[in-house]
């Protein structure tokens, strides 16, 4: 073995190791070992006050540099200043996310120096950060620096700690499996492929969306300008033929500006005309007035004859009108007084009528009497009734007791059945309240793990499949019995576990794995619990042996859970062993780890991990926060759901009972009701037979008194006859008074109608001299009425025609646009006036004709013409941008192929050194791999992916890696085999894989091992550092690489002291015989 150096110290934080400097560099002399680093690999490692050290210096080879030392030593501390030294983000290495969290406990500052390989020089970059602050200060070979300044730096020499194909990590390791083909394929492009190639997928892609977008861009124009120019086709014959119209509309406008003068010229013919008839019109009426003026005298002297005696007639019609109101007055007042007479007669009639209806009806009452003295003397005597409604009445009253007796006891029995029925739901609702805890923690496992939620339902439907317990995941089977305790049982407990299926047998478990993991394909969990229950075994120690460091209990007694499911804790977890302590605890727990001897201990609010150190017997601890339970929470008293359940059950019986016992009351109730309703119809059968005799009597007693009332109001119906007849004559004295006024009245309107008719005779006469008269002056009016009409009419006929002239002056005027005073057609509009119609006729008719041809056109606008002659521009600026944006789209195509030769041809080449490395090393393992490039379109670049297919079983087909289908161990050797195919492509400075061989088996192991030795100890390829916590026996070694041991403890040499020959001369002295790797 070629141990070349070991220069390695780790402090703890309860060490007392002192800060020193390390050993000089063992490649720093000769050019000769300074030409094997490649530029940008790691020379040196300088941490002070950094995560577990005080101060340590690393100085790694060229090679493979193998990390090696015991858990909790710090070996992933040195990956960790990889990373933060070179300007690493906290989030790759899934540690704490701020930078103040890598400096060792107790101190303000830690420092990380890295020293990089350059042949135009080394490059030293220091960081320091603070924890105040949670800052960092960068120095670029002792020069300050900032984080883009680093960066830049760290691109140039093609360091990439972001990509898991050159710096995996301990915490990213089952990310690489996880990682999906594309990006697989841009973190090999990084990693091992030219500088170029990952900048020409990059410029494809964005060509590619570029194209896509100039191809959608051209699609809608071409479509769009065939649209553009379809329209202008449909809108052309439109055009032409709004043309058309406009040439009618034009000559529309020329005959109305003509027609206003052809109408006033017209117009002021006419009104010489009317100015004519009118004086001759004048000239005739003036003589016929002088004819008729003597025959008008006479009528007015007939006139003035008349007036009085209209007067005299009217006042004798007033008279008449006054003597015949009171005639009618006095006509009413005789039809009344008959009235009263009338009525007096009907009063008699109606007492004559009641007085034989009461004799009617004291008839009738006196047969009814004689008939209910019958009656009562056919009844005879029923004193023998008593006895027998005496003893109904005993008989009565013992059955009614009887029934009270039932009713209360059945109350009691009610109210005791609506107590328990009451306890009943309030039971029940506590019950619920303890099935929705169980459902919510059911939720919390449904949204979290669906897979396991599945199997669950399956499970449940299928129990009857299996010979043994088989458990529900264990969140839902432990009850935490106090739901502040839950963060210790979920840190304790791993989630995998947690949703984890307990099985009691072996072949159960089988069965359940088959149909829910190979059959249904889901990803689940499932453990078997011990042969032999460990749920009670005691703890080594009882607790109040602990209690004065402040530990109040067992892990086992804060929760509760199947015999199987504890047993199971006891035995994986130990949670017999650990103990729970408070804030005593915390304080002290210096003393609680020197003196409890616990290997595990949880505080209020943190968990301790103690461990001793195999070199030195040094007790190592570590602490870590307890995260916040998310599973456990709602917390289940076991023993409450089975006192409730026991409970229920006797509530149930309980009411059950009473139910019972209400029935048989019931029926009893029933029964005697029946015997009550046949005594109470015997009693009431006597209690007739006795009353009816007495019913009879006050019958009797009853129509006695109403015959006597009867018979009192007897009626005296010849007193009434003497009174009415009294009545009338009176009322005949009144009707003669009335009668000889009406005659009187009478005589006067006789006399005023004489009279009236003698003045009316009179006027006839002189009325008939009259209308011969007006007859022989009327055949004279007419004429000179219709002379007069025709006159006015020729008035206002003129002044119509003088403003119609004005008028149509003026819009004459306004047509032609003539200035104001003028009254001849403008010299312009000559010619264009004398071509058109001279009358007006002919221009209605031609005007008639042109609007008719215009209105032809309808649906035709000027917008359309605007439209049309836009449209035509935009369709030429259309086809301009169509060529424009094809020639950009040739171009980009010209592009990409240009750049795609440059790219996919080296891509293809590189992929196939990768799959020929990568099929050599699986082949070398007795199992299968390929790696090849895998797209579903060949155009579709930002779909373009590395796919890795392995198979680790001759009766198995290739599978392609992915995070499920293989096993934890199967995963890492093919990330493994993966770097190593990288490894010797040799374009990136270092490579670094921290702990990558924990799931492998030991043959796995071995041959991957020999592998990376092969591999990385190459001349050609880059620096390796693959950390490991332990080494199989009796590997194969190479003097190319070179083996960092990690050391702990406080007893540890000063770097500067320590000498790896004089280590080997002394161990080489006490095993002489030892040969070893």
């Amino acid at each position: 073995m070629a141990l070349q150096s070991k220069r390695k110290r780790i402090s703890h934080s309860n060490s007392q190791s002192k800060p020193s400097t390390s050993q000089a560099d063992p490649f720093a002399d000769g050019d000769g070992a300074r030409e094997k680093f490649v530029e940008g690999s790691i020379r040196r490692i300088k941490m002070k006050n950094f995560l577990t050290y005080d101060l340590a210096e690393v100085y790694p080879g060229p090679n493979l540099n193998m990390i090696v030392g015991a858990n909790g030593t710090g070996k992933s501390s040195i990956v960790c200043a990889i990373c933060l030294g070179l300007a690493g983000k906290t989030a790759i290495l899934g540690r704490g996310d701020k930078v103040g969290l890598y400096v060792k406990r107790g101190c303000s500052k830690g420092m990380v120096e890295i020293e990089l390989y350059r042949t135009a020089g080394n490059l030293i970059i220091q960081r320091e950060m603070n924890v105040d602050s949670n800052q960092s200060v960068w120095q670029l070979n002792g020069r300050p620096a900032n984080n883009k300044q680093v960066e830049e730096e760290v691109r140039a020499l093609r360091i990439q700690v972001g990509n898991l194909c050159q710096f995996l990590p301990q915490e990213k390791v089952g990310e690489f499996a996880k990682m999906t083909k594309i990006e697989l394929l841009e973190a090999t492009e990084k990693s091992v492929g030219p500088p170029e190639m990952y900048n020409f997928h990059c410029e494809l892609k964005s060509f590619r969306n570029k194209e896509r977008d100039l191809e959608n861009v051209c699609k809608e124009k071409a479509s769009f300008l065939k649209k553009a120019i379809q329209r202008n086709e449909r809108n052309k014959h439109d055009v032409e033929r709004y043309q058309k119209k406009k040439r009618h509309l034009e000559l529309i406008q020329l005959l109305e500006k003509k027609r206003p003068w052809v109408e006033y010229e017209t117009a002021r013919k006419e009104l010489e005309q009317v100015k004519k008839e009118r004086d001759e019109v004048r000239k005739g009426l003036k003589e016929l007035k002088e004819q008729r003026a003597p025959m008008l005298r006479k009528i007015q002297n007939i006139d003035n004859r008349l007036q009085p005696i209209h007067d005299q007639i009217k006042e004798m019609t007033a008279g008449i009108r006054e003597a015949t109101q009171k005639c009618k007055q006095k006509q009413d007042q005789l039809e009344n007084k008959n009235k009263q007479i009338e009525d007096i007669k009907q009063s008699v009639s109606l007492k004559e009528a009641e007085e034989a209806d009461r004799q009617k009806r004291m008839a009738n009452t006196r047969h009814l009497i004689a008939d209910l003295q019958a009656q009562l003397q056919r009844c005879g005597d029923h004193d023998d009734l008593g006895p027998r409604l005496d003893e109904l009445h005993g008989q009565l009253r013992a059955n009614q007791e009887e029934r009270g007796r039932v009713e209360v006891e059945r109350s009691d029995l009610r109210r005791q059945r609506d107590r328990d029925t009451a306890e009943l739901k309030l039971l029940e609702k506590r019950m619920r309240c303890l099935e929705d805890m169980l459902n919510r923690k059911e939720e919390k496992l449904r949204s979290r793990f669906s897979d396991t939620h599945k199997a669950l339902l399956w499970l449940r439907q299928n129990k009857q499949l299996f010979n043994g317990n088989a458990y529900e995941p264990m969140m839902l089977e432990i009850r935490v019995r106090d739901a502040r305790h839950s963060k210790y049982i979920e840190s304790h407990i791993p989630v995998n576990d947690l949703r984890a299926f307990v099985f009691q047998k072996q072949e159960d478990m089988e069965r359940f794995m088959v149909e829910v993991r190979d059959s249904q394909n889901l990803r689940v969990n499932a453990v078997i619990a011990p042969q032999d229950s460990h749920a009670s075994k005691p703890p080594s120690r009882p607790l109040e042996a602990l209690s004065r460091f402040g530990f109040f209990s067992y892990l086992r007694e804060l929760f509760d859970a199947p015999e199987e499911i504890m047993s199971y804790l006891c035995y994986q977890y130990r949670v017999n062993e650990v103990p729970v302590g408070t804030e005593q605890t915390k304080n002290m727990i210096e003393t609680v780890i020197r003196d409890s001897q616990l290997r595990m201990i949880y505080t209020a609010d943190e968990k301790y991990t103690v461990k001793k150190s195999s070199y030195s017997s040094k007790t190592i601890s570590s602490n870590s926060a307890l995260r916040p339970p998310q599973f456990l929470t709602v917390t289940i008293d076991a023993e409450e759901r089975r006192k409730l359940e026991e409970q229920l059950r006797t509530v149930e019986g309980r009411v059950k009972d009473s139910d019972a016992q209400i029935a048989a009351l019931q029926e009893r109730q029933t029964k005697l009701d029946h015997r009550d309703n046949e005594l109470r119809a015997q009693k009431k059968e006597l209690s007739d037979l006795k009353g009816k005799r007495r019913q009879l009597e006050q019958k009797i007693s009853t129509k006695q008194d109403s015959l006597k009332q009867m018979e009192q109001s007897a009626v005296d119906l010849q007193k009434i006859e003497q009174d009415s007849q009294q009545k009338i004559v009176t009322v005949h004295t009144h009707k003669v008074t009335i009668a000889v006024e009406f005659v009187q009245h009478m005589k006067r309107r006789a006399t005023l109608s004489r009279e009236k008719v003698c003045l009316s005779l009179e006027t006839v006469a002189l009325t008939a001299e009259k209308n011969k008269l007006e007859s022989d002056c009327r055949d004279g009016s007419t004429d000179l009425r219709a002379l007069e009409q025709k006159c006015a009419d020729l008035d206002r006929r003129k002044a119509s025609l003088l403003s119609t002239c004005k008028s149509l002056m003026q819009r004459a005027s306004e047509i032609c646009n003539m200035s104001p005073g003028e009254v001849a057609v403008p010299p312009e509009l000559h010619d264009v006036f004398s071509m058109l119609p001279n009358t007006l006729e002919d221009i209605e008719a031609m005007l008639n004709e042109e609007r008719t041809r215009a209105e032809l056109f309808t649906g035709i606008s000027e917008t359309v013409v605007e439209e049309y002659n836009r449209r035509e521009q935009e369709i030429k600026n259309l086809e301009k941008e169509l060529e424009d944006k094809k020639n950009a789209l040739d171009t980009y195509r010209q592009n990409i192929s240009e750049v795609k030769e440059r790219w996919l041809n080296p891509l293809r080449q590189l992929v196939e050194q990768i799959n020929v490395k990568f099929s050599e090393f699986f082949r070398s393992m007795q199992c299968a791999g390929e790696v090849d490039l895998h797209s579903e379109n060949e155009e579709e670049y930002d779909k373009y992916g590395i796919r890795i297919r392995v198979k680790f079983r001759n009766s198995t087909q290739l599978h392609e890696l992915t995070p499920h289908h293989q096993s934890g161990g199967e995963r890492s050797v093919s990330t493994m085999l993966y770097l190593m195919a990288l490894q010797e492509l040799n374009l990136c400075p270092f490579r670094v894989v921290d702990e990558i061989n924990q799931g492998m088996d030991p043959v796995n192991e071995r041959r991957v091992f020999d592998i990376v030795v092969r591999t990385a100890c190459k001349g050609t390829t880059s620096q390796y550092f693959f950390i490991t916590p332990k080494l199989l026996q009796n590997l194969q070694y190479a003097d190319e690489m070179m083996v960092l041991c990690v050391h702990n403890g406080t007893h540890m040499l000063p770097p500067s002291e320590w000498s790896s020959q004089a280590f080997m001369r002394r161990r080489a002295r006490q095993r002489p015989s030892h040969h070893g790797n």
